[in-house]
């Protein structure tokens, strides 16, 4: 029977009980399925729930065959190895014994002579080979995620299930793990936000607040598609919007009818060409007719004002973001950061950084690439003041904004509104509230507590409140903006900084946020040079 997963009538909630989907209804193959939706949806849960760590609130979940994750967080215990993700370490010792003739002869017949082979093939498939005894707090986050996926190749699951697997990946790691789907030869399932890593899926499975949605395709298919589910969402808000103002238009036409015939009524029992008793039956009768017809008005409208809302529902959930932003009044040809000959780091005999040289004029949009270790993250800490040079000259604007993968600038405590006063002391209540609803921040939103925004929403609220004011600081440093972010959120920070007119310094791995927020130039970092 070919391996499969069958998600029947699937209802998931939170821990505390909050429901996130319900009647879900989604089958798996051997095929290469990439799951995306906006943060809090229930992405990582639903792999939960196929490898059985969460227990649904209502349907159920087949699985034929063996599955083996990838989760976004895992605790190391201390002093593990290399070969301790992979599970082997008893089968590695005893091999090793073996072929120093140590085995007793009982164990001999339990020896994988192909242990070691099979361990280098896995390694391999991932781009990264360390000796399986090399200990793990000795290697980078990016090092160890290529590692756990090699474990995941080397088990020989029926289905991968990863989560997030390119965060923290530089472009060589980011490759590695497209190279090994394509040659995947089982199911996957992959939670992503990284659309190169998209385009490589055999089908989209989208999830909102309505439920999933299959889309055959890679990336670019499921956006075309969405692209066409967009034009008739608006048709239809149009087409409701019209019914309902036609609606009102014959709502007012018989109210008015109405005035004029019971005014003729009054007229003619005031003159009393009528017996009483006509008179007053007409009226009773054009009363009683009246509050029907007021009934039948009354939930025709209602109907029509819900057919309203939920097509503007429909719109929001498919609407990407579109801002303008004031000027930041940056001239073409000024001096924005200017680095020269700059030797910097954490240790004097051994810095990060060499002989490194930098400028960015006018609104420049710089993209800072290279692979994990080779000093971007020290280069922004230059460039902010965090760190000063051990040699050579750092000069920059002093009118500029970092936004880490924290957020720092904002104050976790205080509401997304009240963070926008703080960074915007002359701003207007009225001011305020207008630059937040270009961010998606509109009434009761601007009032959550920034310590309570999902990494997307962070992260918008960050540039609402910095990009939002009446003059913008001319340079916007941003440190891997998209780790961690939904599409959803990574288009609606794309789309701010689109309209953003001042320089950008951006260290990124993300090639097509890269090209979407139009970086010009790119600055590739190696180890102790600069290309």
């Amino acid at each position: 029977m070919p391996a499969s997963i069958i998600l029947s009538n699937l209802s998931l909630s939170t821990p505390d009980g909050r429901p996130l989907l319900s009647d879900l209804n989604l089958t798996f193959g051997a095929e290469r399925a990439g799951l995306v939706g906006r943060n809090g949806v229930g992405k990582t849960t639903l792999l939960a729930a196929i490898t059985g760590e969460h227990i649904p609130q209502a349907g159920r979940v087949r699985v034929s065959g063996t599955v083996g994750m990838l989760r976004q967080d895992v605790q190391l215990p201390a002093g593990a190895a290399v070969i301790d993700l992979f599970g082997a370490r008893a089968a590695l010792e005893l091999l090793r014994r073996a072929e120093r003739g140590d085995a007793f002869a009982d164990e001999v017949t339990d020896v994988d002579w192909t242990l070691e082979a099979r361990l280098a093939s896995a390694l391999a498939r991932v781009g990264f080979d360390p000796d399986t005894d090399t200990e793990l707090d000795r290697l980078s986050g990016g090092q160890i995620t290529r590692i756990r996926l090699a474990a995941l190749v080397f088990a020989e699951p029926d289905f991968l299930l990863l989560d997030e697997p390119t965060n923290n990946l530089d472009r060589d790691g980011r490759k590695s793990v497209v190279d090994l789907l394509a040659g995947w030869r089982g199911g996957a399932i992959v939670v992503s936000h990284d659309r190169d890593l998209l385009e490589t899926m055999d089908a989209i499975v989208e999830m909102t607040s309505l439920g999933a949605r299959r889309y055959g395709g890679n990336w670019s298919s499921y956006r075309e598609q969405k692209a066409i589910e967009l034009a008739a969402v608006r048709h239809d808000l149009a087409h409701a919007e019209k019914h309902l103002a036609e609606i009102d238009g014959k709502a007012q036409e018989a109210a008015e009818r109405k005035a004029r015939k019971d005014s003729g009524g009054r007229k003619k029992r005031a003159k009393g060409d009528m017996p009483r008793i006509l008179a007053g039956a007409r009226k009773d009768r054009s009363e009683d007719s009246g509050g029907k017809t007021a009934q039948i008005a009354e939930r025709r409208r209602a109907e029509a004002i819900e057919a309203v809302g939920a097509a503007r529902r429909r719109v929001e959930i498919r609407q990407p973001l579109s801002v303008k932003l004031p000027p930041t009044g940056l001239p073409a040809g000024r001096e924005v950061v200017w680095l020269d000959r700059v030797n910097a780091g954490y240790q004097p005999e051994q810095p990060v950084l060499r002989d490194l040289s930098l400028t960015l004029v006018g609104p420049e949009r710089v993209g800072v690439v290279g692979p994990n270790g080779s000093g971007k993250t020290t280069l922004l800490k230059l460039v902010t003041g965090e760190l000063r040079p051990f040699a050579g000259t750092v000069r920059v604007r002093p009118d500029f904004a970092l936004f880490d993968q924290k957020v720092s600038l904002l104050d976790p405590a205080i509401s997304i509104l009240d963070n926008f006063g703080r960074l915007n002391p002359k701003a207007s209540a009225n001011e305020c509230h207008a630059a937040l609803a270009r961010f998606a921040f509109r009434a009761d939103a601007a009032s959550q507590i920034v310590g309570s925004l999902s990494g997307g929403q962070l992260f918008r609220a960050g540039l609402a409140c910095v990009l939002g004011g009446s003059t913008p600081p001319s340079l916007l440093i941003l440190d891997e903006p998209t780790n961690h972010l939904d599409i959803d959120s990574i288009e609606a920070v794309e789309a701010g900084l689109r309209a953003y007119d001042g320089a950008l310094l951006v260290v990124s791995h993300d090639e097509a946020f890269l090209q979407a927020i139009e970086i010009a130039r790119r600055v590739e970092l190696v180890a102790n040079a600069t290309l």
